[in-house]
């Protein structure tokens, strides 16, 4: 049985019952939050919604929807937003460095 989202009516979560077994139906993102245009997909084995739901999650947690909703949760100034585009930028960089920086040795792990 797989556990897919699929569109759900106003971004209501849905548990529905069908012929193949116990399905949960999980309102995607809007096309704004990401390019994927495949919608997640997740196994659920032995009928074990626990366990689908957290790989769901981990999933969601990857894509970054939790930290996008959280984003489009209120307006943010295009200067907040340019600020914020900015300080994530120096920290990928600082982060890629600090990595560089250890596989060469000169820091330790």
């Amino acid at each position: 049985m797989t556990l897919r989202a699929v569109p759900a009516k106003a971004g209501k979560q849905l548990i529905s019952v069908g012929r193949q077994g116990l399905g949960l139906l999980v309102s995607p993102a809007p096309p704004i939050f990401s390019a994927r245009s495949v919608p997640l997909q997740i196994i659920v084995r032995d009928n074990n919604i626990d366990q689908a739901l957290k790989a769901l999650k981990k999933k969601m947690q990857r894509e970054g929807i939790f930290r996008e909703m959280k984003l489009r949760g209120a307006y943010e100034k295009p200067s907040e937003k340019r600020a914020r585009e900015r300080a994530e930028a120096v920290r990928r960089y600082r982060k890629l460095q600090r990595k560089r920086l250890q596989r060469e040795g000169l820091l330790p792990r």
